[in-house]
């Protein structure tokens, strides 16, 4: 099993990334919350924690072998556990996952089925399930909602800074905190807080960064 691809990202759709290898270009098959960071890495390397399934046509007829890519290893193993609930395949997880997962895990540790149930594709019901099934095995992605911070001592003084205008702006601090590890992948050389609260927005649109 092909576990992590690293190549260069031609193409990013609703759904789905073309990243390119030593001439052979492979379609990866990708979760909603990722999209738009992706489409500001368009262009560049990129390396997905990928993992694959097999998946049959409607009607039946031929199987055919998909890659589901992560940007972070933590990403997938959350999907592993979130398939092993009833009735979520691969598919239906995928357009599920349109949030940041650290966020769907602090949801489904807070027993939170009105807020899962807003997921695409996953109404009351499956809310409920997902909670039964779940709850207490997916802690260690949690951020108890988005007041839990991840570890920042890493970030500069400018990236923190932009942190704080950021979240003043009222976005949550675990989407904050990825735009700007991604933005310092992106363009270490930043130093202001404003150009980091430019590169953060640019990456949550799926402008070119």
């Amino acid at each position: 099993m092909i576990v992590r691809l690293t190549g260069t990202l031609l193409e990013v759709v609703d759904d789905s990334v073309v990243v390119e290898r030593d001439g052979v270009a492979r379609e990866v098959l990708v979760p909603g919350y990722a999209v738009g960071e992706l489409a500001a890495s368009r262009g560049r390397e990129i390396t997905l924690h990928t993992l694959e399934f097999i998946e049959a046509a409607p009607t039946g007829g031929n199987l055919t072998p998909r890659f589901v890519g992560f940007l972070h290893a933590d990403d997938r193993l959350f999907f592993k556990r979130f398939i092993s609930v009833k009735g979520i395949g691969a598919r239906k997880a995928l357009k599920a996952l349109a949030e940041p997962m650290r966020r769907i895990a602090g949801w489904i540790q807070a027993g939170d089925t009105k807020s899962l149930a807003t997921l695409p594709g996953i109404g009351k019901r499956a809310a409920e399930i997902i909670v039964a099934e779940l709850k207490g095995k997916v802690a260690d992605w949690a951020t108890g909602g988005d007041s839990q911070p991840v570890e920042t001592a890493t970030f500069t003084s400018g990236q923190r800074d932009a942190l704080e205008v950021l979240l003043a702006l009222g976005e949550a601090r675990a989407d904050a905190e990825r735009w700007l590890e991604r933005a310092a992948q992106l363009h270490p050389d930043l130093g202001e807080p404003e150009q980091w609260v430019k590169a953060t927005y640019r990456i949550k649109t799926g402008v070119e960064g």
